[in-house]
Protein backbone atom coordinates (compact mmCIF):
# COMPACT_ATOMS: atom_id res chain seq x y z
CA UNK A 1 0.00 0.00 0.00
CA UNK A 2 1.90 3.43 -0.92
CA UNK A 3 0.42 6.53 1.16
CA UNK A 4 2.28 9.72 2.21
CA UNK A 5 2.58 12.72 0.00
CA UNK A 6 6.26 13.70 -1.42
CA UNK A 7 7.17 17.26 -3.09
CA UNK A 8 9.29 16.02 -6.36
CA UNK A 9 10.68 18.52 -8.86
CA UNK A 10 10.93 16.98 -12.39
CA UNK A 11 14.11 17.07 -13.86
CA UNK A 12 14.81 19.35 -17.36
CA UNK A 13 13.98 15.84 -19.43
CA UNK A 14 10.82 15.90 -17.24
CA UNK A 15 11.97 12.53 -15.13
CA UNK A 16 10.36 12.05 -11.93
CA UNK A 17 12.41 10.76 -9.06
CA UNK A 18 10.49 8.29 -7.30
CA UNK A 19 10.83 8.44 -3.51
CA UNK A 20 13.57 5.46 -2.05
CA UNK A 21 11.20 4.40 0.38
CA UNK A 22 8.64 3.50 -2.51
CA UNK A 23 11.76 2.45 -4.65
CA UNK A 24 12.23 -0.93 -2.93
CA UNK A 25 8.50 -1.92 -3.34
CA UNK A 26 8.19 -1.09 -6.91
CA UNK A 27 11.07 -2.99 -8.08
CA UNK A 28 9.93 -6.20 -5.51
CA UNK A 29 5.77 -6.21 -7.13
CA UNK A 30 6.39 -5.20 -10.04
CA UNK A 31 10.31 -4.95 -12.00
CA UNK A 32 9.85 -1.63 -11.59
CA UNK A 33 7.19 -1.59 -14.63
CA UNK A 34 4.85 1.21 -13.98
CA UNK A 35 1.80 2.96 -16.26
CA UNK A 36 0.70 6.21 -16.38
CA UNK A 37 -2.57 7.59 -17.83
CA UNK A 38 -4.80 10.61 -17.28
CA UNK A 39 -6.86 10.76 -13.82
CA UNK A 40 -10.27 12.55 -14.39
CA UNK A 41 -9.43 15.58 -11.68
CA UNK A 42 -6.93 16.69 -13.65
CA UNK A 43 -4.25 14.79 -12.23
CA UNK A 44 -2.11 11.24 -13.48
CA UNK A 45 -2.40 8.36 -12.73
CA UNK A 46 0.78 6.06 -12.00
CA UNK A 47 -0.06 2.41 -11.14
CA UNK A 48 3.12 -0.41 -10.72
CA UNK A 49 2.27 -3.08 -13.96
CA UNK A 50 0.50 -5.40 -11.86
CA UNK A 51 -1.72 -3.26 -10.74
CA UNK A 52 -2.49 -1.62 -13.63
CA UNK A 53 -3.44 -4.89 -15.48
CA UNK A 54 -6.43 -5.45 -13.12
CA UNK A 55 -7.59 -1.70 -13.64
CA UNK A 56 -6.91 -1.94 -17.36
CA UNK A 57 -9.15 -5.14 -17.17
CA UNK A 58 -11.83 -3.28 -15.16
CA UNK A 59 -11.94 -0.16 -17.51
CA UNK A 60 -12.12 -2.81 -20.71
CA UNK A 61 -14.97 -4.84 -19.62
CA UNK A 62 -17.15 -1.42 -19.09
CA UNK A 63 -20.49 -1.32 -21.61
CA UNK A 64 -20.42 0.81 -24.98
CA UNK A 65 -21.76 4.23 -23.39
CA UNK A 66 -18.37 4.77 -21.41
CA UNK A 67 -16.00 4.50 -24.19
CA UNK A 68 -15.03 7.71 -24.13
CA UNK A 69 -13.46 7.03 -20.63
CA UNK A 70 -11.68 3.95 -21.53
CA UNK A 71 -9.85 6.42 -24.41
CA UNK A 72 -8.67 8.23 -21.39
CA UNK A 73 -7.75 5.91 -19.19
CA UNK A 74 -6.36 3.18 -21.92
CA UNK A 75 -5.65 5.57 -24.82
CA UNK A 76 -3.34 7.98 -23.02
CA UNK A 77 -1.94 4.83 -20.91
CA UNK A 78 2.28 4.68 -21.23
CA UNK A 79 4.25 1.79 -20.22
CA UNK A 80 7.56 2.97 -18.20
CA UNK A 81 10.07 1.53 -16.42
CA UNK A 82 12.21 3.02 -13.17
CA UNK A 83 15.57 3.41 -14.55
CA UNK A 84 19.54 2.53 -12.36
CA UNK A 85 18.47 5.53 -10.28
CA UNK A 86 15.19 5.37 -9.79
CA UNK A 87 14.01 8.03 -11.95
CA UNK A 88 10.79 7.59 -14.66
CA UNK A 89 9.80 9.56 -17.71
CA UNK A 90 6.84 11.24 -17.73
CA UNK A 91 5.85 12.10 -21.04
CA UNK A 92 5.20 15.53 -22.92
CA UNK A 93 1.61 14.32 -23.94
CA UNK A 94 0.84 13.48 -19.90
CA UNK A 95 2.39 16.12 -18.26
CA UNK A 96 0.69 18.80 -20.55
CA UNK A 97 -2.63 16.90 -19.92
CA UNK A 98 -2.33 17.40 -16.03
CA UNK A 99 -0.51 21.05 -16.03
CA UNK A 100 2.79 19.54 -14.87
CA UNK A 101 6.04 21.56 -15.50
CA UNK A 102 8.32 21.06 -12.88
CA UNK A 103 7.68 21.08 -9.05
CA UNK A 104 4.70 18.35 -8.28
CA UNK A 105 3.35 16.50 -5.60
CA UNK A 106 3.16 12.75 -5.87
CA UNK A 107 0.56 10.90 -3.82
CA UNK A 108 0.33 7.24 -2.69
CA UNK A 109 -3.32 6.31 -2.75
CA UNK A 110 -3.19 2.93 -1.92
CA UNK A 111 -2.38 0.62 -4.74
CA UNK A 112 -1.36 3.68 -6.93
CA UNK A 113 0.23 7.02 -7.07
CA UNK A 114 -1.22 10.65 -8.11
CA UNK A 115 1.09 13.10 -9.51
CA UNK A 116 -0.46 16.77 -9.90
CA UNK A 117 1.08 19.72 -10.46
CA UNK A 118 1.90 21.01 -7.61
CA UNK A 119 -0.05 24.36 -7.22
CA UNK A 120 -2.83 22.92 -8.49
CA UNK A 121 -2.74 20.64 -6.07
CA UNK A 122 -2.58 23.38 -2.89
CA UNK A 123 -5.42 24.83 -4.61
CA UNK A 124 -7.54 21.92 -5.14
CA UNK A 125 -7.27 21.50 -1.56
CA UNK A 126 -7.49 23.99 -0.26
CA UNK A 127 -11.02 24.88 -1.95
CA UNK A 128 -11.72 20.87 -0.65
CA UNK A 129 -11.10 21.76 3.00
CA UNK A 130 -13.55 24.77 2.91
CA UNK A 131 -16.23 22.78 1.81
CA UNK A 132 -18.50 20.67 3.67
CA UNK A 133 -17.45 17.04 4.16
CA UNK A 134 -18.76 14.14 1.43
CA UNK A 135 -22.40 12.56 3.21
CA UNK A 136 -20.43 9.08 3.34
CA UNK A 137 -18.41 10.85 5.86
CA UNK A 138 -21.73 11.28 7.97
CA UNK A 139 -21.04 8.33 10.09
CA UNK A 140 -16.49 8.48 9.99
CA UNK A 141 -15.50 9.06 13.87
CA UNK A 142 -11.97 10.80 13.49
Amino acid sequence: MFQGASSIVLDAKGRLSVPTRHRDVLSATAAGHLTITKHPHGCLMIFPRNEWEKFRERIASLPMQAQWWKRIFLGNAMDVELDATGRVLVSPELRAAAGISKDTVLLGMGSYFELWDASTYAAQEAEQMKGEMPDVFKDFSF
